[in-house]
């Protein structure tokens, strides 16, 4: 046990370590870790270390899309609900049965039931490594929710079809009509699942007397108690997890307090960090236990198989992209939808976005050895390899060229009307308005008489005049005025901490009220450095 708790703790060194090598040839992290995960392999250093496929779907799966859910802008998801919806279910469908019909043509003895399964698991794009990419090279901002909504559902449906897939070829019984009510039925009862435990837990936070440190504990135990119940009644774990988590950010705002939120952002972006890290680091790891069982074919033919089957998904999904746009341009003649003429060059790059990650690896591990006892689970050493292919080839090579293409082609984002630093000053402009007219109407006798709310009215006067004047010029010398601001701003900041530092040394001033000062100073610069300003 303590050995086994001690090879991840080199690993979380590995990971951190990777992940500063990306950061620092400016390469999404997955794509790196994955890559340090094959490295490792060779060496046998961590061969002890495999993916149990219930660790990943229990421990790392709900979290992570519980994670997912309260970054997911609701108004965004919203926005293209149709788009994300069609990619995320029926394109999903469509993908696996793509592979399934590919499949039983390209390998010899592969059967239908069999080509389902295949695609039933690697039909989900992965979540982390596409937004990752996306958001690294600045991808337009449709772009990214589009990507981030459909990876919250996708894993759904994938599972799904695996699911009934794997009954067919167990059982050696397969019922249309049946499959598609239990389809719906699984979709539907886990995401009411998910919506009833996120009311119960939004009643704890609402009304207990919770504090920051229960809050963060609560959001730990939310995700799971959703996957598990539905799971339980053999409904979809995934949508629970999504709705639930949908249902609790929207209301973060009156159930959670001011230092939940703020310290519960903190601890979920680490935990998330970490998680992201071993599932990718894993990933690669898995190469000499995935290779070792490859029997019905050589390894050559049964690489072969894993790059034809790439090749199929990837060209499945542009044409799927595209097909959505040409869909959406003709249905925009009858309906509105959020995007009438969305082109080719945003469905072409979110298609080409389409890696596949951890949860098709984990889907692959956890088909059975044997059917029954005596009787072995056929082509299960080739799926595996031929998931673990196009998990490589996906990841890497559509991973390492989707920022050259995103650069070649010079995408902006059609439907961004407002550049993001002036959307940024003009919120700033009116929390400050909205500020000073309720402190000049409803404190009007403190305004006079209080001389601390006649500074901050005066203050607020101060502010209000100059993001005015910062939008007027916006395009000129105000940003130019912005930005020296910004650097006169920072270099003041470094001043308050060297003379905070100072006084700790002092033995007359507490340690820990100095401590609360600095953090108040790094709140300040992280509301200054996060306002989109660059030279």
């Amino acid at each position: 046990m303590q050995s086994h708790f001690i090879e991840y703790i080199y690993l979380i060194f590995i990971i951190i370590g990777l992940i500063m090598v990306a950061n620092k040839l400016t390469l999404a992290y997955p794509i790196v870790l994955v890559l340090g995960g094959l490295a490792l392999s060779f060496t046998n250093l961590f061969s002890n270390i495999t993916i149990d496929p219930e660790l990943i779907f229990f421990i790392f799966l709900p979290p992570l899309l519980y994670d997912a859910a309260w970054q997911t802008s609701w108004k965004d998801f919203w926005k293209w609900r149709r788009v994300i919806t069609s990619f995320a279910f029926p394109i999903v469908i469509f993908t696996s049965c793509v592979v399934a019909f590919a499949s039983q043509a390209l390998i010899p003895g592969f059967t239908l039931a069999l080509g389902f399964l295949l695609g039933g698991i690697v039909s989900p794009p992965d979540a982390i490594s596409a937004t990752t990419i996306l958001r690294q090279v600045k991808a337009p901002k449709s772009l990214v929710s589009i990507a981030e909504g459909e990876s919250l559902l996708n894993d759904a449906s994938s599972l799904i079809v695996f699911r009934f897939a794997l009954a067919a070829i167990v059982t050696g019984q397969f019922h249309l009509s049946q499959a598609v009510g239990s389809f719906f039925l699984v979709i539907v009862m886990g995401t009411m699942i998910g919506l009833a435990i996120g009311l119960i837990f939004y009643a704890i936070y609402r009304w207990l007397p919770t504090t920051p440190s229960i809050e963060i504990i609560l959001s730990f135990l939310a995700p799971y108690c959703m996957y598990y119940f539905a799971e339980r009644f053999h409904f979809s774990g995934v949508l629970a997890v999504v709705a639930g988590g949908l249902l609790l950010a929207s209301k973060r705002h009156v159930m959670l307090t001011y230092q939940g939120r703020v310290q519960g952002s903190n601890v979920w972006s680490t935990i998330g960090f970490i998680l992201n890290g071993v599932v990718f680091l894993l990933i690669g790891l898995q190469l000499p236990y995935i290779v070792s069982g490859v029997e019905q074919v050589t390894l050559g033919e049964a690489i072969g198989y894993g790059l034809v089957i790439s090749l199929v998904l990837i060209v499945t999904r542009i044409c799927c992209t595209l097909g959505a746009s040409l869909f959406t341009r003709f249905i925009g003649r009858f309906i509105t939808v959020a995007d009438p003429n969305p082109g080719w060059k945003v469905p072409f790059v979110f298609g080409w976005a389409g890696m596949r990650g951890v949860v098709s690896l984990a889907a692959a591990l956890s088909i059975p050895v044997l059917i029954q006892p005596g009787q072995a689970f056929p082509y299960r050493n080739l799926i595996l390899i031929i998931t673990f292919i196009v998990i490589l080839v996906t990841l890497v090579f559509q991973g390492l060229t989707l920022p050259w293409i995103i650069r070649k082609m010079k995408m902006e984002d059609p439907l961004a009307a407002v550049k993001e630093q002036e959307q940024e000053l003009t919120i700033r402009k009116t929390i400050a308005q909205s500020s000073l007219k309720h402190l000049e109407q409803v404190y009007t006798k403190e305004h006079g008489e209080n001389e601390h709310i006649r500074n901050l009215a005066t203050k607020l006067r101060t502010d209000l005049s100059i993001f005015e004047n910062d939008l007027d010029g916006f395009n000129s010398t105000g940003r130019e005025v912005l930005i020296q601001y910004q650097d006169i701003y920072l270099s003041l900041l470094d001043e308050q901490r060297k003379a905070l530092h100072q006084l700790n040394r002092e033995e007359a001033y507490d340690e820990e009220l100095i401590r609360k000062y600095l953090s108040l100073v790094d709140i300040e610069e992280t509301k200054l450095r996060e306002i989109s300003i660059s030279h």
